[in-house]
């Protein structure tokens, strides 16, 4: 699943592939765009901000992308096979004399100008894997609205960039209490920590292959064979890696889209759906990307 992590990483697979090097093919499948004729420019870097990517291509153009929940980025050399998907998947092509960078099921692709970067990402907070992360003012945006549900919080990329459904379950973990809290409730011990935590996990993931919140071996198993990489995310029924009770999950949404949330009955505290599996609502904005 694409969170901040995943986007730094493919931002510097294409800046590795394609930064400093003139485009030879430029095929840009969105309506919009698809008359859009790259070729001939040098790619000027890659840059990622939150879980938008950043192409700056020169003349003064940008080409933003988003992954949203299942788009990608494959880079392949010369002659080799792609792999990414079926054809009419694709909406990206961007190609040098030796790579070729294929966007796939990609949700958002606009090529606007440089000077208008702001439109597309001046709306998000601090970026945990980027220069302008900090600290104090996540925080500050987290606390705006005490009564927020926590879960929804992390997930607006308003008050800090880079947190998606995995970082979110794991976080609510490591901090002990539910994603569905007042984030004015949590502890103001813990709340202080919230920021750094965030940024160390996503840090200390953005070269690993495979996402590990847990400490252990990313190739390591457990006694049942299953990797113990995660907390909780995606354990529905199976032991905590705590305290063994069993993982449980429900959606959690701010009405604009229900995502799939877990959480440890016994280590964590708070607020939980009733039985059935009905969601607790608020009334408050949706959560931006």
């Amino acid at each position: 699943m694409p969170e901040g992590d995943t986007v730094w990483q493919a931002a510097r697979r294409l800046h590795t592939a394609l930064a400093g090097k003139v485009l030879t093919r430029s095929d840009l499948r969105v309506p919009k765009f698809a008359t859009a004729d790259l070729t001939g420019r040098t790619v000027l870097d890659v840059t990622p901000r939150g879980k938008h990517l950043l192409t700056r291509i020169e003349g003064g153009l940008t080409l933003h992308s988003h992954l949203r929940m299942d788009g990608s980025w494959k880079v392949y050399a010369n002659g080799q096979r792609w792999s990414g998907g079926p054809a009419h998947q694709i909406r990206a092509i961007l190609g040098t004399a030796d790579r070729t960078a294929v966007g796939y099921r990609l949700p958002v692709l606009e090529l606007i100008r440089t000077t208008d970067e702001d439109r597309a990402v001046g709306h998000l907070g601090p970026d945990l894997l980027g220069p302008d992360w900090d600290p104090d003012k996540a925080l500050e945006n987290l606390l705006r609205d005490p009564a927020r549900l926590l879960g929804e919080a992390l997930l607006d990329q308003r008050n800090l960039a880079g947190i998606g459904n995995v970082y979110k379950s794991e976080l609510c973990f490591l901090l002990g209490v539910t994603p569905w809290l007042p984030i004015g409730a949590l502890p103001a011990d813990r709340a202080v920590h919230l920021p750094a935590l965030a940024k160390k996990l996503l840090e200390s993931n953005r070269d690993r292959p495979a996402r590990n919140t847990t400490g252990s071996n990313s190739t390591g198993r457990g006694t049942s064979g299953r990797a113990q990489n995660l907390y909780v995310y995606g354990r529905t029924a199976r032991p905590c890696l705590r305290c063994h009770t069993p993982v449980r999950s429900a959606d959690q949404g701010d009405g604009s889209r229900e995502r799939p949330t877990y959480w440890c009955p016994t280590c964590q505290v708070g607020p939980t759906p009733p039985p059935g599996n009905a969601k607790p609502r608020t009334d408050h904005r949706r959560t931006a990307n």
